[in-house]
């Protein structure tokens, strides 16, 4: 059965940071490369970071400089720093595969607020 949990969201301020979790279960995690997304109130999913089968990162340039993605094969588990948090960062976020996402968790709230 596939799944992912995601955890580690909360309540921060701006400038503050955060680190989320996900769990996976039932894919070929070490085999594929993997993806966190958010999706705000009344907007679309998005692409938030990638990590290859390899360990390479991707970042769009809203959160370059500012958050790190990583993962552990020997786990199948990843993870997302967040640093420098703003206010538009304030979503539910999610990490699923890169390609063809599909069985979504229920994802972890992150809201920046002062």
């Amino acid at each position: 059965q596939v799944q992912f949990v995601e955890s580690g969201g909360g309540l921060v301020q701006p400038g503050g940071s955060l680190r989320l979790s996900c769990a996976t279960s039932g894919i070929d995690f070490r085999g594929l490369t993997m993806s966190w997304y958010r999706q705000a109130t009344g907007k679309e999913r998005e692409l938030v970071a990638t990590i290859t089968s390899a360990g390479v990162p991707i970042y769009p340039d809203s959160v370059k400089g500012r958050f790190t993605i990583s993962r552990d094969n020997a786990k199948n588990t990843m993870s997302l720093q967040m640093n420098d948090l703003k206010f538009e960062d304030t979503a539910v976020y999610y990490c699923n595969r890169r390609y063809t996402p599909r069985y979504w968790g229920q994802g972890t709230q992150v809201t920046v607020s002062s």
